[in-house]
């Protein structure tokens, strides 16, 4: 069967899907990226209005790098692994400069198309799911093509885990990279 995108564009749009939704469910702004912010390995800003107690900061944003994968991440008992290809984008994300805190997130689909979306008059199922990292402060890339990164188990993206990473940037708690 003949489709307009391929795979890879595929793996991307559900990927942005995932994040609009997990954004959605809590009332935070998802906006896609345009062309001169994707060059800056931002694909989309999210903005989340909230009073958070002992913040002052009522409107939070934050910059976002989606990537999704079929491939099998190495897994620990406490990370997944990524492999980031690209070390100028890499680098834009460890930064520690910017004013506005990016994050990586991930989707880990599974390997064969006719899996990764279900739907049915009941629910529309997405499977396997995203994670969130921080590589703010994470070390200079050694190889020329790409580096692995180790995302938390813990950092599920979800409606609730996105929320509490708006609290924590509304009281200035910094998100930084660590190696497991």
């Amino acid at each position: 069967m003949y489709h307009p995108l391929d795979s890879k564009d595929i793996e991307s749009e559900l990927s942005y899907a995932y994040l609009h939704a997990v954004a959605s469910a809590k009332g935070i702004n998802c906006k896609l990226a345009n062309r001169h912010e994707d060059n800056r390995c931002i694909d989309a800003t999210l903005t989340c209005w909230e009073h958070f107690e002992g913040s002052y900061k009522e409107e939070i944003d934050l910059k976002i790098q989606l990537k999704a994968t079929i491939k099998e991440s190495s897994n620990s008992e406490s990370h997944l692994s990524y492999f980031f290809k690209g070390v100028k984008q890499y680098d834009f994300l460890r930064e520690e400069t910017k004013s506005i805190h990016r994050l990586l997130v991930v989707l880990f689909l599974p390997s064969k198309q006719e899996e990764w979306l279900n739907v049915s008059p009941e629910q529309l199922i997405l499977k396997n799911c995203a994670y969130w990292v921080s590589l703010r402060g994470a070390d200079v890339c050694s190889s020329t093509t790409g580096t692995t990164v180790y995302l938390p188990k813990e950092q599920t993206l979800t409606p609730d885990n996105l929320f509490s990473v708006f609290e924590k940037l509304s009281k200035n708690e910094p998100l930084t990279y660590s190696v497991p």
